[in-house]
C-alpha cells in the first residue's frame, strides 16, 4: 500500500518498455519478420539507454 504513490525511476520505465517491445517482437516474428526486426532494433536502443543509466 505504501508503494502506491511511489514514482518509477527512468530505469524502471525503460525496462518496462524494453520488455513490452521484446514480447511484441516475439509475437510478430511468427508472421512478419521485417516488423519483428524493427521492434528488436527499438528494444536494443532502449537497452543501450538502460546500460548508460546503469554506468
Amino acid at each position: 500500500m505504501f508503494g502506491l504513490f511511489k514514482k518509477k525511476t527512468e530505469k524502471e520505465k525503460l525496462s518496462e518498455e524494453y520488455k513490452m517491445l521484446m514480447e511484441k517482437a516475439h509475437k510478430v516474428s511468427h508472421s512478419d519478420r521485417k516488423a519483428a526486426d524493427k521492434l528488436m532494433y527499438e528494444a536494443e536502443e532502449i537497452a543501450k539507454k538502460i546500460d548508460a543509466l546503469t554506468k
